[in-house]
């Protein structure tokens, strides 16, 4: 299992056209653990199950241009991206639950 957190970020859209397009994103994946937003970057996370680090960050790279057409998103690219197993993920946070979590949207 890896904790998953992706950032994707580039022209400045409208805020409520940034807006709709998480909501729509969210809708597509909706075991997101968290989603936040402004008008040129959106950072979301999730739990993963690919076998190892190297398919993890393979498939983690694809999901925000895999959505880009079905969900109307912005043509922005991934800036930035961290996987990390689930061991070190609660030693960073404590153990939290790994139940599915309807993720609260939030603007940075």
């Amino acid at each position: 299992m890896w904790h998953v957190t992706i950032t994707v970020a580039g022209d400045r859209q409208p805020l409520k056209v940034a807006e709709a397009a998480v909501e729509r994103f969210q809708h597509e994946r909706p075991f997101l653990l968290s989603l936040r937003y402004d008008e040129c970057r959106v950072e979301f996370t999730y739990w993963e199950e690919a076998a190892n680090v190297v398919d993890a960050a393979s498939l983690a790279l694809r999901v925000w241009d895999e959505h880009r057409d079905s969900a109307d998103l912005p043509p922005w690219q991934v800036t930035g991206l961290e996987v990390v197993d689930l061991d070190t993920f609660q030693g960073r946070q404590g153990a939290p639950s790994l139940s599915p979590a309807q993720a609260v949207v939030s603007r940075f």
